[in-house]
């Protein structure tokens, strides 16, 4: 549940423009650059990622160039790996992009060293947690026990489960590296790794077709008495339409029919879940028993959730597309209707935003705000006062009815059976698309009669990636997050200050916050970007 880090779906997106942060502006018209250049460059890029960055294969988020501090979302140890994104499967993808590309089995050999590592980090169930590390438990512990738990804002990380999660896509991200590294060449060290991943995504799946959040299911971390929220039904960060995905790709790759009812299962689960007028929508959480809304961390209230929603109804409309089942679209008008009702009036708020909580049975919306200073005397609230709402998740969201209500409208149009033809539900075996870092793949690229386009970078792209190398061949580019050291634990005194809006409370608490004046590093966030730059760069990348 990152904050201030980058979202996979968010981080793909904006590959040029980090990119772009990392360049040095070029003046003139730039000229097409020689292939063998462009592939040179990769090559010593990656060999210095490999050889001087990584943990063994593995990566964390942000490194100073002497190494002295590692992050992922918060402080690492060196012997850290993080699966987070942009973390290690996320460059191991970008090692099989640039294979792909180029045919250079070093890019191969890298990618293969980061699936290796992971297989060192996934769990007895066949999950993985947000990072691992290679000391070793105790050393994991440690990390829990000092940074983790001083991180005022990032209550995922304050407890030490010893299970698998799916949040932030961590398990499903690697699953899907996992699957296409063992395409490429069936290796049996990846396929062993890959059913596990798949037992446990299967295993994990409750029966009314939701995902919890971690499993093995535990009941351990009462924060502030409230209730251990990582069994739940899981809608935030696209928990169970990850898992549908990958699926998917599962069923279309190995043809493994076990895939097949828990898919469907999983996207009967969304159309369940789907609250009675008048507010039609979901929260990110749901309970087992019933699929009512419920709270999830303490700044997550028991609530109607518009982002969810928003992109709720954009996964039933995908549902629908996959299956022409009418269901999925029955009551989307419903939960259009909600969400233009809970936008805010201009005489509450000149912006007229959208709330992201509205209290459920009210409909009155719900303001996120803190008081204190560390995680230990701290505590988050909400309430109805719309200012001073808390920095590190937006109590406002962008939030497009009409949108929904135009891709609704076009696909009520189209004949189901038409909308179905290509579905890969209903299609035979196809292999994944060539190339996963360019751009999210999504349940469209998995159509049967889906061609991947690739966009080419321009001359002028490609040049400023090439001349922003150090003389070691790797892009520095300013960090724009730090943290405090660990030093101690925090405590009962509130330190002197106002910390309601910002992201960082006091010295004891180990959260990332913006950098006031960022120091120069490594970036796989602009590694995974300038490689890829360099990737739609070769003239030969111009259609998988």
């Amino acid at each position: 549940m990152s904050h201030l880090s980058l979202s996979r779906r968010h981080l793909l997106s904006s590959a040029a423009a980090l990119a772009a942060v990392a360049a040095t502006p070029v003046l003139a018209q730039a000229q097409p650059a020689d292939p063998t250049a462009i592939k040179a460059a990769m090559r010593k890029a990656a060999r210095y990622m490999v050889d001087k960055v990584s943990h063994e294969g593995g990566y964390v988020w942000q490194t100073l160039p002497d190494r002295s501090r590692e992050w992922g979302e918060i402080e690492a140890y060196r012997s850290s790996v993080w699966i987070q994104n942009p973390g290690t499967p996320l460059v191991g993808q970008l090692y099989l992009d640039a294979y792909h590309a180029t045919g250079d089995e070093y890019f191969y050999q890298a990618a293969a060293k980061a699936a290796d590592v992971l297989i060192r980090g996934q769990l007895p169930s066949g999950g993985w947690n947000y990072l691992f590390d290679l000391k070793g438990e105790a050393s994991l512990k440690k990390w829990y026990d000092t940074i983790g738990k001083n991180a005022w804002r990032l209550e995922e990380f304050q407890h030490y489960y010893g299970n698998g999660t799916f949040d932030d896509s961590c398990t499903s991200d690697v699953a899907k590296f996992m699957l296409r590294i063992y395409l490429e060449k069936k290796n049996p060290r990846y396929k062993d790794s890959l059913d596990k991943v798949i037992k446990f995504v299967l295993d994990s799946q409750y029966k009314n077709g939701g995902w919890p959040q971690r499993f093995p299911l535990k009941d351990e971390f009462h924060h502030h008495g409230r209730p251990d929220y990582t069994s739940l039904v899981t809608f935030n960060d696209d928990v169970s339409a990850e898992n549908i995905e990958f699926l998917i790709m599962v069923w279309q790759t190995l043809g493994d029919k076990r895939a097949l009812d828990p898919i469907a299962r999983g996207m009967d689960c969304f159309a369940k879940a789907q609250q009675p007028k008048p507010q039609a929508g979901w929260g990110l959480q749901h309970t087992v028993a019933d699929l009512k809304p419920t709270g999830a961390r303490t700044y997550e209230p028991p609530a109607m959730v518009s982002h969810t929603t928003q992109g709720n109804c954009q996964l039933m409309m995908d549902f629908y597309e996959l299956t022409g089942d009418p269901k999925f679209m029955a009551r989307l008008p419903e939960a259009f209707d909600w969400l233009e009702s809970i936008r805010l009036p201009a005489s509450f708020d000149p912006q007229q935003r959208y709330p992201t909580f509205i209290e459920i049975g009210t409909g009155k919306p719900m303001f996120i705000h803190r008081k204190g200073s560390n995680v230990v005397n701290g505590e988050y609230y909400a309430n109805g006062d719309i200012n001073r709402t808390i920095a590190h998740y937006s109590s406002f969201r962008g939030i497009n009815p009409a949108a929904l209500r135009k891709r609704y409208d076009a696909l009520m149009k189209i004949d189901p059976a038409e909308l179905t033809k290509t579905s890969p539900l209903k299609g035979g075996r196809k292999p994944l698309p060539r190339y996963f870092t360019f751009k999210e793949v999504g349940f469209e690229d998995l159509r049967t009669d889906a061609v991947q386009t690739v966009k080419p970078s321009t001359p002028d792209e490609v040049s400023k990636v090439l001349t922003s190398v150090d003389a070691d061949g790797i892009w520095l580019t300013p960090l724009k997050s730090t943290s405090y050291r660990y030093t101690r634990d925090s405590t009962d005194a509130p330190a002197p200050g106002d910390y309601a809006t910002t992201h960082v409370g006091d010295v004891t608490d180990t959260s990332a916050f913006t950098d006031p004046k960022p120091s120069l590093g490594i970036s796989t966030a602009v590694f995974v970007a300038n490689m890829g730059t360099l990737i739609r760069g070769l003239p030969t990348v111009a259609k998988a």
